[in-house]
């Protein structure tokens, strides 16, 4: 083969190394999920790229892919309670950039925005929260901490992100601190355990004082009933006698007072008893 031929060769497998690069780039493929940013020239469009397939200019164009799904990252934010100590706060955010704010979020914050927006926002609004309480309602209210905190940073944040949730994983105290709060829930227990025992001596001394009190009333009670009938002590006395006479009787003994023997009766109808009477 003569040089022409060959230099006519090389050419043509240049030129077709060269299509199929130019085809190979001039296409895009966005994934579920994601949308496209397009830069041409450095310029980026203000229009994304919706997910699917598509042609772009080659060499001069490219697509970035932007995640709309949620996603989520830790941060650990360093706070002052109102007493001033120090609390540091492990927090979870989950967060979305919706499909409106692709195009701003690539160009502003170089489509990373968790450290240069979501991150310093999240912290301010802990430390706001944090910096009106004390150490120990810190931990014992940390639901509503997170709640005021997740309103104050979605406020702060604004529309351009949605911020879904903030999670306080882990609230840490200084050993110091942590000793003391342990100490005074201590406290607390036997203090509650001795008010319950106050409370238990109290109220069983209230119902033996109301015990003796409707006894006494129930004695008095009796009294003036035998009082105003006299014959029912009588009755009572009857009800209760054992058959067996009594032998001293009182004087003044009268009716249901004293019991009579029955004895026994003789053919001659005199009585005879075994107990001899003494005058």
């Amino acid at each position: 083969m003569n040089p022409k031929s060959i230099a006519g060769l090389i050419a043509g497998a240049v030129v077709i190394f060269v299509l199929i690069i130019a085809a190979s780039s001039s296409t895009y493929v966005v994934e579920p999920g994601h949308r496209g940013v397009e830069v041409m020239l450095g310029r980026v469009s203000p229009v994304f790229k919706p997910e699917g397939f598509g042609f772009k200019l080659p060499f001069i164009t490219a697509i970035y892919p932007q995640v709309i799904r949620q996603q989520t990252a830790t941060m650990v934010a360093d706070c002052y309670s109102s007493d001033l100590q120090q609390v540091k706060i492990d927090v979870r955010v989950l967060y979305r950039v919706p499909q409106s704010s692709v195009v701003s979020i690539f160009r502003d914050y170089a489509g990373m925005p968790f450290e240069s927006l979501i991150k310093p926002r999240v912290a301010e609004a802990l430390n706001e929260i944090t910096a009106n309480r004390s150490a120990e309602l810190i931990v014992q209210k940390r639901e509503e901490v997170k709640s005021l905190a997740f309103e104050s940073a979605r406020k702060k944040i604004g529309d351009v992100l949605l911020i879904e949730d903030i999670v306080l994983e882990n609230i840490s105290l200084t050993r110091a601190l942590e000793n003391a709060i342990e100490a005074k829930m201590v406290q607390e227990q036997e203090a509650a355990r001795s008010r319950f025992a106050q409370q238990q001596a109290q109220t069983e001394a209230s119902t033996v004082v109301i015990k003796a009190r409707g006894e006494a009333e129930s004695i008095i009670l009796r009294g003036k009933a035998l009082r105003e009938n006299p014959s029912v002590l009588e009755l009572q006395i009857i009800e209760h006698w054992d058959g067996i006479t009594p032998l001293v009787v009182g004087p003044g003994a009268t009716g249901a007072n004293m019991m009579l023997p029955l004895g026994d009766f003789t053919t001659g109808g005199t009585a005879t008893t075994n107990q001899e009477v003494q005058p």
